[in-house]
């Protein structure tokens, strides 16, 4: 079995549901004679045809408004937004009509698409392409909002999302589409969304994010170790809807929590852990939960673009003034 890039594991997904689910469409800029900015689609339309892989305008608005209305007449739409920072201009008709279909329907119409897009920093590229906004879209109602952090995990989401009958967010850190490989089988066995996956056991802290930041929490927890220290490894995955228990439970075992992302600090959706954590499991607290983040501007050009992303010795620190307070 070959092993594999995250990037290639959204390729490989892609290509798997297409050739099993003739409703699966791609659609977005550049996405089929170019193969995407990231590649992520590259060989889709030479294979499927220009008639499930589009080539858009560069028409973000369109593009979500195009998705809604395939998905509201029985097609499986995937969309891409070329960056993170570009969909804004989606937002209008993702909010507003994706998000709300099966309410305002009571059930009639479901809206099963799913939009893609590369997200957050690292890659030395504009602040507009290196945005960590996933908090906005964690507060709309209708709305599942999933990031793998692994190839493994992107495929089996991936496939997951769009077999999904409601609206899915997938955020694709872009930090780690090309940092390492794994073996990921393509044999279509989609990984459960709602379910926060425990990546390494832990007794003293527990270490909970999500996207690119997985690899950060599993450095530290590896320094923090060789110091004595057992940290438990939390992977949330999909945000909303938060499997709240697989956290709780953790809590409960080590008494101490870092809650670690690369959005800024402020209304992040650590911010929501950490209330969640205060609110059904303040008394297994031994201290206060800490949260190392991004900071409260915006993402600096690269020449400081590391500095403002959260490091290993960051959620070490963190981890340890936890420990220090109880």
């Amino acid at each position: 079995m070959a092993q594999i890039t995250l990037i290639e594991a959204v390729t490989q997904a892609l290509a798997y549901e297409m050739a099993h689910d003739d409703s699966v469409v791609v659609l977005g800029e550049d996405v089929g004679v170019n193969g995407g900015v990231f590649r992520a689609t590259q060989g889709l339309q030479e294979k499927f045809g220009p008639l499930r892989v589009l080539d858009t305008p560069l028409d973000e608005t369109t593009i979500a408004g195009v998705t809604v209305g395939l998905a509201a007449a029985g097609m499986k739409p995937v969309a891409e937004a070329q960056f993170e920072g570009f969909i804004y201009p989606m937002m209008e008709q993702i909010a507003c009509h994706a998000a709300r279909m099966r309410n305002r329907t009571r059930g009639r119409i479901t809206v099963p698409a799913v939009w893609r897009a590369p997200w957050g920093g690292g890659i030395r590229a504009p602040e507009h392409h290196s945005e960590a906004n996933e908090h906005l879209f964690t507060n709309i109602p209708g709305l599942r909002v999933v990031m793998p952090s692994s190839p493994a995990r992107a495929y089996g989401l991936l496939l997951a999302a769009i077999r999904d009958p409601d609206p899915v967010m997938f955020f694709e850190p872009k930090r780690i589409y090309r940092q390492y490989k794994e073996e990921v089988p393509d044999d279509g066995e989609a990984l459960p969304l709602d379910v926060c996956f425990v990546l390494r056991d832990g007794t003293d802290v527990s270490i909970v994010t999500w996207g690119a930041q997985v690899k950060e929490a599993l450095e530290a927890a590896d320094a923090l170790a060789e110091e004595g220290i057992s940290a438990e490894v939390i992977d949330v995955a999909t945000l909303t809807p938060l499997d709240f228990d697989t956290i709780a439970e953790s809590v409960q075992k080590t008494g101490r929590c870092v809650i670690l992302h690369e959005a800024p600090k402020t209304a992040g959706f650590g911010a929501e852990i950490a209330a969640r954590i205060a609110e059904e499991c303040l008394y297994d607290l031994l201290a206060p939960v800490e949260r190392v983040t991004g900071w409260d501007t915006h993402i600096p050009l690269f020449r400081l673009e590391m500095k403002y992303l959260p490091s290993a010795e960051r959620v070490v620190e963190a981890a340890k003034r936890a420990l220090a307070a109880s």
